[in-house]
């Protein structure tokens, strides 16, 4: 039911479908993404409660630079030992079709210590014509965990992009970003959205009554109230704009699990509230090799609390409980 950081990032080997050095290869030593404090943040202000407590029409984000003619999307996927799913993966995403957006995508794709063959599919891939694919590899005796493996991709892409994390064992619909295209014009001062998606089995058989629907809430904190009562969750099915994941901070790089929930409370405690989406934005698929077989509601439990804990001074100012 989830998704999936202070590993160090060094010996990254990239390659750049999109240049003119396209298959030239190159060290490269990159240090962990600078991360905000958790253990300091500041309190609220009357303003920021505010935001909090207010309906969406009344959150505006502050003053945006001027942004690119082109909408871009970056799809984010790091991977460890998943050959038998990641080239599905990787090819759901090249059939995007985005017209009649002005938008462009490109695939960012790492490599996370991988010993099953997927350098040798991602080598041959990121040299295929189209949008780019652009690969990565961590090559060190233990992978990344999943924070700071997203967060040194996510540092690679344009400052003005928009990111869509997608598992390596999912597979993104065709109509994904164009939808979510849509609703970022429609809704320009937002700065992330959610959508629904489905369940499929391991040889992509639909799941029937597992489908995930996205609940609209009134304010951030209604939405901060469900989750800590372990009524609502947020998967893969997010869009969010580079912009405000660098305001709040990245992923957490020490969290195992749910990191990408915390990083939705913080969205959150910032004062955003998401654009619910009518659309699909992929197939979750479930198969003996989930990272999240074995996660009970008494584990999800669990981690809630870890996330709580964290911004606890916060969440009890604006009235939500700590998850019992």
């Amino acid at each position: 039911m989830r998704l999936l950081m202070n590993a160090r990032w060094r010996g990254i080997r990239a390659t750049n479908s999109s240049s003119k050095e396209s298959g030239k290869r190159s060290v490269t030593t990159y240090k962990p993404i600078g991360m905000r404090r958790r253990e300091g943040l500041p309190g609220l202000t009357p303003a920021a409660a505010r935001r909090l407590t207010s309906a969406p029409e009344r959150q505006l984000f502050s003053s945006a630079p001027e942004q690119a003619a082109r909408m871009q999307f970056a799809v984010i996927t790091p991977t460890h030992n998943r050959a038998a799913f990641l080239p599905e993966a990787v090819q759901s995403v090249r059939a995007s079709v985005l017209a009649p957006l002005d938008a462009q995508y490109q695939h960012f794709i790492l490599d996370n210590a991988c010993t099953d063959g997927t350098a040798a599919f991602l080598a041959e891939a990121s040299g295929w014509q189209g949008p780019p694919i652009r690969t990565w590899q961590h090559r060190g005796p233990e992978r990344l965990l999943p924070g700071p493996a997203r967060n040194q991709l996510i540092k690679e892409t344009d400052p003005a992009a928009w990111l869509v994390p997608l598992d390596d064992d999912d597979l993104l619909l065709q109509r994904c970003l164009y939808h979510y295209g849509a609703q970022i014009e429609a809704n320009p001062e937002r700065q992330w959205l959610v959508a629904d998606f489905l369940r499929v089995d391991e040889e992509r058989r639909y799941l029937p009554g597992e489908d995930y629907y996205a609940w609209r809430f009134d304010t951030p904190v209604k939405m901060l109230e469900a989750i800590f009562k372990a009524e609502h969750f947020i998967q893969g099915n997010v869009c969010y704009s580079r912009r405000l994941f660098d305001e709040v901070g990245g992923y957490d790089e020490q969290l195992r699990m749910a990191e990408d929930l915390d990083l939705y409370v913080r969205f959150l405690l910032a004062g955003h509230l998401p654009v619910i989406c009518p659309h699909l934005s992929h197939l979750h698929r479930f198969h003996r090799a989930n990272v999240s077989i074995g996660v009970d509601a008494a584990k999800h439990g669990a981690d809630l609390q870890v996330i709580y804990d964290k911004y606890a001074a916060q969440l009890k100012e604006l009235g939500v409980e700590r998850p019992g």
